[in-house]
C-alpha cells in the first residue's frame, strides 16, 4: 500500500504535505533530525538543500510509475530462461545483470526519455514547493536556483520582474525546441527496439 500510496493521493496534495514536513522550524522532519542528530538543516533556503528536496520529493512522486512498469516487464521474461541459469550454475546477481537487466532496459529506455521530458517541465513541483528560490542575488531578472525554464518563464511573465512577455515567449520557443528534440529521440530509440531482430 505505501509503495502505491502516490498514486492514490494527488500530487498537488502530496506535494503540499512534504512542504510542511520540510518546514525548516515546524516540519516533522527537522523535528526528527534535530532530536537525532541535533541539526535542523535551512532547506528552503539553502541552494544544495532545496535540490536535494526537489529530488527527494520527485522520486517519492514517480516510483510508482517505473514499479508498476518494472514489475511487468520483469513478469514477461521467460522463466526457462532463469531455470537454465539456474542449472549453469549462475546466482541471483548474475541472473540480475546476464538476464533481467538486458531485457527490461531496451522496452524502458523510451520511458526514461519520456519520464525526463516530463520532469524537464515539471512546474507544479517547483511551483508549488519552492517557487524556484532561492532566488540568485546578482541577477537582474529573477532567477532561482531550483527555477526550471519553465518556472523562470512563468515568473518572468506573469511574478517578481513584471510582465516581459516578449523574453518569456523566447524562452517558450527553446523550451519547445529541446522537448521536440527530446522527443525525436525518444522516437527513435522505439523505432530500434521495434526495428531490431528478435
Amino acid at each position: 500500500t505505501l509503495l502505491f500510496l502516490p498514486y492514490a493521493v494527488p500530487g498537488f496534495i502530496s506535494i503540499l504535505v512534504f512542504k510542511g514536513l520540510f518546514n525548516n522550524n515546524f516540519g516533522e522532519i527537522n523535528l526528527i533530525l534535530d532530536a537525532l542528530f541535533g541539526i535542523k538543516p535551512a532547506w528552503f533556503s539553502d541552494p544544495t538543500l532545496a535540490k536535494v528536496m526537489l529530488l527527494i520529493v520527485n522520486v517519492w512522486l514517480g516510483y510508482p510509475y517505473m514499479m508498476v512498469i518494472c514489475s511487468g516487464l520483469i513478469k514477461a521474461i521467460p522463466a526457462d530462461l532463469y531455470e537454465a541459469s539456474a542449472v549453469a550454475g549462475a546466482g541471483p546477481f548474475t541472473n540480475f545483470w546476464r538476464i533481467t537487466l538486458p531485457l527490461i532496459l531496451k522496452p524502458l529506455t523510451p520511458l526514461l526519455i519520456s519520464a525526463f521530458a516530463f520532469n524537464f517541465n515539471n512546474f507544479v513541483l517547483i511551483s508549488l514547493l519552492t517557487g524556484g528560490r532561492p532566488d540568485f542575488l546578482d541577477t537582474s531578472v529573477p532567477a532561482g536556483t531550483t527555477d526550471l525554464l519553465v518556472s523562470y518563464t512563468y515568473r518572468i511573465a506573469f511574478q517578481d520582474s513584471g510582465q516581459q512577455f516578449g523574453l518569456a515567449a523566447a524562452i517558450s520557443t527553446v523550451i519547445f525546441a529541446m522537448v521536440a528534440a527530446i522527443s525525436l529521440v525518444q522516437m527513435r530509440f522505439t523505432k530500434i527496439s521495434s526495428d531490431e531482430p528478435r
